[in-house]
């Protein structure tokens, strides 16, 4: 996943197609950049799911600074275990992220041209 993710469905249709228990009050948002307000699905003791405002980037647990927290956006998941910025987030701290799709760039010479990746039947899915 790259810099740049959308999020305009409904609440309705994410609250059947997640089960969600509870929504707060979110902004459909066609552009999402790191650092800017989304929303995430949490899962509560009692195992019911809710959508909550979350800010994207994360800032570990070993942060001084919270201006650490728009470096850290993506993982891989082959060192994801390993790294010191997302071993205990990875324990402690998950959450499923709700998106209609995620934009990639391609180069083109000098041009640069978004694409946005989308499911096919168009409805939001979640990254992790």
């Amino acid at each position: 996943m790259c810099g740049r993710y959308s999020l305009s469905s409904t609440k309705l249709t994410l609250k059947q197609r997640f089960e969600l228990a509870q929504q707060s009050e979110f902004s459909p948002r066609y552009n999402l950049a790191p650092t800017q307000a989304g929303a995430v699905i949490r899962l509560a003791e009692d195992g019911s799911r809710s959508l909550k405002p979350m800010r994207w980037g994360l800032i570990p647990a070993w942060a001084k600074d919270a201006s650490v927290g728009p470096k850290l956006i993506n993982a891989r998941a082959e060192t994801l275990a390993e790294k010191p910025s997302f071993r205990q987030a990875l324990r402690q701290r998950r959450c499923l992220v709700p998106m209609d799709g995620w934009f990639e760039w391609k180069r083109a010479g000098r041009l640069r041209r978004p694409y946005f990746i989308h499911a096919e039947d168009g409805l939001p899915f979640a990254v992790a």
